[in-house]
């Protein structure tokens, strides 16, 4: 299953993090807009921060955008964390170099994302656990219209299949 997250959550506030810690993830790697915050912030919102901040405590924890530096940047030093821009997901540019720079085992990471023909399938691709979230808002970048078709295409092959809901999260 190429699109399929190995778990559904409604954010990232609603994750387990103590199941997947037990599991061996010691990088949790967050896609940026409408993952961790909405594409109109500029500023990372204070629920993210506080929740990064205890994460910090466990796990490595990074960003992998498709986006530019400059988009990335106040998140990385708002956050104190780092991060890869341009990482061209669903390739898996971004996730091989986070894995080399951090010198880290596939086991060890988890990719956790709004995009199902980015993050699940870069994830996947890359085969490490996969995460996928709702998205924070609707409001999304013009290239990811694109995205949201053939997602919603994949979404209803799988709903007619019984292998996939939105909406109906599970672990």
């Amino acid at each position: 299953m190429r699109f399929k997250p190995t778990r559904y959550y409604k954010d990232i506030y609603h994750i387990d993090y103590d199941k997947l810690k037990e599991e061996g993830v010691t990088c949790l790697i967050y896609d940026l807009d409408n993952t961790l915050g909405l594409i109109s912030n500029d500023k990372c919102p204070k629920k993210t921060k506080d929740l990064i901040k205890r994460l910090k405590k466990d796990f490595l924890v990074l960003i992998c955008s498709n986006n530019t530096r400059s988009r990335i940047e106040s998140y990385l030093k708002d956050l104190g964390i780092g991060g890869v821009s341009w990482s061209f997901k669903p390739s898996i540019f971004g996730l091989s170099r986070i894995k080399k720079n951090y010198s880290l085992k596939k086991k060890e990471m988890v990719i956790i994302g709004d995009q199902i023909v980015t993050d699940i399938f870069a994830g996947n691709r890359f085969r490490i656990k996969t995460i996928l979230v709702d998205p924070l808002g609707e409001k999304d970048m013009k290239i990811t219209f694109l995205n949201r078709k053939i997602e919603n295409a994949i979404v209803k092959k799988y709903m007619r299949k019984g292998i996939f809901e939105r909406g109906k999260y599970y672990e």
